[in-house]
This record gives structure tokens, C-alpha cells and sequence, in this order.
């Protein structure tokens, strides 16, 4: 049962682009029904030691972090710096309000668990940010740097024609995100219906004036990605 103070997701996707930002953050945050108030989002209210959660705990807490920290911290009544870095005390408070008996121990094992380092925790633990991935309007600090000569992005091929009129654009988010492998590419690519790769010329992209971030869990980040940079290895 959601908490007095559950609050519905689905209060968030309001207004002329709601669709499009629903579809956008079910990308970003992993196939969970957004129509269910945050509280059951995130999981279970009991918080479990460390050593008892279970890959299906995880990945709910994962999920439930990814959202406040990348798309809508206020739906908690969380703010983050102009970084994205939060207070983690501050974060596991709001949290629990909202339905979530989260815990430090808990937090970090999830956070230490994550196969895509979604997560970053200052060097003295008391911050914590999402890697990337924001749709909110955060600046990360991160200076560009010289990207591998290949890069690629994995995608469904259903959307195909679009790229290739239009070429890869961040969307909601507010970078387009990069795979340094195929086969990550195609991990990617699977969670949206049968997969495509493509791999993208980052050397004449460079050579054409465009920049590139590396975040700080490997994924690299550009702000759009024209079509004549682009070419499919795989669909």
C-alpha cells in the first residue's frame, strides 16, 4: 500500500509533451509501470541488510534513484546543486517520506551494485549524483576530451528512418549517449525491441568542430549527432 505521502509519477507527465516525456524516461529508467505511485515503484518499505538484497530489490531502488536524480528530484521535495550532486542523508530523508525505508548501507550497496555505474559518490561519501542521463538541466563539469575514433549507439530499428533523416538528438535528456563497444551498443539496443547498431565517426565529427564528455561510468556524451556521421553495422 503507497504511504499517505506517495506521490503519483504520472502527475509528472503532464501537459503538451507528456507522452513523449513518459516514453523518454522509461528509455532512461528501465521497463517499470510509471502509472504506479513512487512508493511501490521503488520496492519493498522494509529495509533489508545489505547482504539480503535481492537482484530484484536492487534493481527497483536502482530505478527509483535513476528517477529522482536524473529526471525529477522535486517529486520528492529533493533539490540538487548546478553538478546534480544531492546531500545523501538529505536524499535518504526525502526518501523515506515518500515511501521509500531506504538506508545508508542499503543505498551504497545498491549504488556499488550497479552494472552501468549509473551512480557517483563524492570522494567523501556524503554526495551522491547519477552519472548522466539527466533530463533535467544540470551541468556536470566535465571537460571535453578526445573521444575513441569510433564510437557507437545502439537503438530499435524501428527507428531507423528517423535517425537517418534527422540523426541521433538527445531528446528529453540532454545529451545524445554513446557506447565505447557494439556489444554494449546492442545491450542497449535490446531494451527497446529488436536492436540496430550504429557506429558513429567521431574523428570527423571532431574534425567538423563538435565536442564529446566522457562521464564518469564510461559513457560518452555529445550533443547531437548528424546523419552523414553515422552508419549501421548491425540490425
Amino acid at each position: 500500500m503507497p504511504t499517505r505521502k506517495a506521490l503519483k509519477i504520472t502527475s509528472l507527465f503532464s501537459g503538451k509533451k507528456a507522452e513523449d516525456k513518459r516514453d523518454d524516461w522509461q528509455r532512461t529508467a528501465g521497463d517499470i509501470d510509471i502509472s504506479q505511485p513512487i512508493a511501490m515503484i521503488a520496492g519493498p518499505r522494509r529495509i533489508a541488510p545489505p547482504s539480503r538484497i535481492t537482484p530484484a530489490m536492487s534493481k527497483a531502488i536502482s530505478q527509483f534513484l535513476s528517477y529522482v536524480l536524473r529526471h525529477a528530484p522535486d517529486s520528492i521535495g529533493l533539490q540538487l546543486d548546478p553538478q546534480g550532486w544531492t546531500d545523501v542523508d538529505t536524499l535518504i530523508t526525502k526518501a523515506r517520506t515518500a515511501g521509500q525505508d531506504l538506508d545508508r548501507e542499503t543505498l551504497l550497496a545498491v549504488v556499488a551494485a550497479s552494472d552501468k555505474q549509473r551512480f557517483t559518490l563524492s570522494p567523501d561519501g556524503k554526495r551522491i549524483r547519477a552519472a548522466q542521463g539527466h533530463s533535467v538541466n544540470v551541468d556536470l563539469g566535465i571537460a571535453p576530451s578526445e573521444p575513441p575514433a569510433v564510437l557507437y549507439h545502439g537503438t530499435a530499428r524501428r527507428n531507423l528512418e528517423a535517425i537517418f533523416a534527422e540523426g541521433l538528438k538527445p531528446g528529453q535528456r540532454q545529451h545524445v549517449h554513446l557506447s565505447l563497444t557494439a556489444e554494449t551498443a546492442r545491450t542497449v539496443g535490446m531494451r527497446h525491441g529488436s536492436p540496430a547498431i550504429l557506429t558513429v565517426d567521431t574523428g570527423a565529427m571532431r574534425q567538423a568542430g563538435f565536442t564529446f564528455l566522457a562521464a564518469e561510468n564510461g559513457v560518452w556524451l555529445t550533443n547531437h549527432v548528424p546523419p552523414e556521421f553515422l552508419a549501421v553495422i548491425s540490425e
